[in-house]
């Protein structure tokens, strides 16, 4: 082949293409290798190739290599070059070897395909679906949403406060599947389920011997969650003996499971979740101020649903469509009336009492349309109160009271059905003095 056709066809690929001798020195570059790591052919000539790419696996793993040492092609491998500017680009690369006219080894050639594109597809389909589970039109929520990609580069501490029920989890499970961190754990840890001295024990582990049942050594959720993320949900529950010891850790990145004399490093992000007023409590002495400041790096206030009942529809369709999914049955919609009347309810219990009522409302009905004779009696008949009205608390007191009665006082599932935590219900109901 004429060598100026050879050469018309070698800077026509649009691949990137060299080619190396048997110490991989550069013999050729072509243009589209020109365009990807941003090297002239005059500046990769006569250099080894390590020098240009720069790839993670260049000294180790080298796939040029390998083809030249053990005489087989590599396919596909992936790996990350460094370009001339210093920007990182994926590539995937095939290498075989070179044979002169007798089949004499004189070096090899290596093809690779910048997949930044793809790469930069498969990320905005991954965030597409990641946030897919956080439903709202609302404006203040939109705005929060936009606001998850940003938070989730970053490894600073994050604050999700709002009330029970209103998809803080959502927020903050979307942060870490978003993040770098998104390959390591993700633990969740209730700070209202545990007394202080369980809770400190399953925050920091211990080891056998540290107190009566401690029969063998325990790791704690610092040490599970190492290289991912830890939500401790309910932050605001949380003793102040024990904040004093999580603040250590926030700011040393040090601790010490009970009971042992050797600290850990934890290589741990947290989130933290509340619903509960962190400067009212500051104020009465039952937070910390500088734990407050250390966990309230960013800040994402999340709004009770009966701030946006325009977001009431769309979101029980979302769960319509989830649970027709999971059960096979052929309901489709909701009736006029009932979008009404799920419109004018405050929601005490936010969008997990929506989730409650429409999964209620899938096992009562007969029909492909849910109806208002379909939903819980609390909604169909209940404390219907005027749209867009905070309930007041004698209203949600008879909530309680009312659901107490129909549940035939059994705790669990009236929390369930007001899409409370058991711990928020036990705590109001000790507040009102319900039962007493």
């Amino acid at each position: 082949m004429d060598e100026k056709v050879f050469e018309l066809i070698f800077n026509s690929i649009n691949d990137g293409v060299f080619t190396v001798d048997e110490q991989r020195i550069i013999t050729s570059f072509n243009r589209a290798a020109e365009e990807i790591t941003g090297f002239q052919t005059s500046e990769a000539l006569g250099r080894h190739c390590f020098d240009i790419f720069r790839t993670e696996i260049c000294h180790k793993r080298c796939a040029l290599r390998d083809t030249l040492k053990n005489h087989l092609p590599v396919t596909d491998a992936r790996v990350t070059i460094i370009t001339r500017e210093g920007c990182e680009v994926p590539i995937n690369v095939t290498t075989t070897l070179l044979r002169d006219d007798k089949g004499e080894i004189v070096g090899a050639v290596e093809f690779f395909e910048d997949l930044s594109e793809i790469e930069q597809l498969k990320e905005r389909l991954h965030k597409t679906k990641v946030l897919s589970d956080i439903v709202s039109v609302n404006h203040h929520m939109q705005k929060l949403i936009n606001l998850v990609p940003d938070m989730a580069k970053s490894d600073c501490s994050v604050l999700i406060q709002g009330p029970s029920g209103s998809g803080k989890e959502l927020f903050a499970e979307a942060i870490h599947n978003l993040s770098p961190r998104r390959y390591g754990p993700y633990i969740r840890l209730n700070c209202a389920a545990l007394p202080a001295t369980l809770l400190e024990s399953e925050l920091f582990g211990y080891e056998k011997g540290a107190f009566t049942d401690a029969k063998s050594n325990k790791p704690g959720q610092f040490c599970l969650a190492n290289g991912g993320t830890l939500l401790l949900d309910e932050i605001g529950e949380m003793e102040v003996s024990l904040q004093v010891k999580l603040l250590r850790v926030l700011s040393d990145g040090e601790y010490r499971p009970l009971g042992s004399a050797k600290t850990l490093r934890a290589d741990v992000r947290i989130i933290a979740a509340t619903n509960a007023n962190l400067m009212e409590l500051i104020k009465q002495g039952r937070f910390r101020q500088d734990l407050y400041y250390r966990i309230n790096v960013v800040n994402l206030e999340v709004p009770p649903l009966y701030e946006r009942p325009e977001d009431i529809p769309i979101l029980a369709d979302h769960f319509i469509r989830q649970l027709r999914k999971r059960t096979g049955k052929a309901i489709r919609r909701m009736s006029l009336d009932t979008i009404a009347r799920l419109r004018k309810y405050p929601f005490p219990g936010n969008v997990r009492e929506l989730q409650n009522a429409i999964e209620h409302a899938f096992v009562m009905c007969h029909g492909d349309e849910i109806g208002l004779e379909d939903l819980p009696l609390a909604i169909a008949n209940g404390a219907v109160l005027s749209t867009g009205c905070i309930p007041e608390a004698r209203n949600e007191k008879a909530l309680i009271e009312d659901a107490l009665i129909r549940n035939h006082g059994q705790k669990m599932r009236v929390a369930q059905e007001l899409g409370m935590h058991r711990s928020t219900l036990w705590r109001k109901i000790k507040s009102y003095g319900i039962g007493g």
